[in-house]
């Protein structure tokens, strides 16, 4: 993969939609809840694209032995969460990324080729 990108599934588990945002590297980076519709999932992920470049959006959360973050909207609501960092350098790391992709990140639907799980 050479280009951040949003992909949307569906899965086979709960028939509802997700997407996640993938680094340059082809890294998650960025995950979403479940949604009842596509519509809603891409929503979301417009939502996303607005509130990424503002730190404020951003909580930091600390774990005994991880470290992740919450993607909130403007009215405090999560819309994306993280992957597990080791490290808060890497949760950091891993924030900026989503503050330069996420705003111009196309977005790939892979629920028209299946679902997964």
């Amino acid at each position: 993969m050479n280009n951040p990108k949003f992909q949307i599934f569906k899965s086979n588990t709960n028939n509802q939609y997700y997407y996640n945002l993938k680094a340059a590297n082809g890294e998650k980076v960025l995950s979403s809840e479940g949604y009842t519709t596509k519509q809603a999932c891409i929503n979301g992920i417009a939502s996303v694209k607005v509130n990424a470049p503002y730190d404020s959006r951003y909580e930091r959360k600390n774990g005994y032995s991880n470290y992740t973050f919450n993607l909130k909207s403007a009215n405090g609501e999560i819309i994306g969460r993280s992957e597990n960092y080791t490290s808060e350098s890497g949760r950091e790391n891993g924030i900026a990324v989503v503050k330069r992709d996420a705003p111009l990140a196309p977005v790939e639907d892979l629920s028209l080729t299946g679902t997964y799980s």
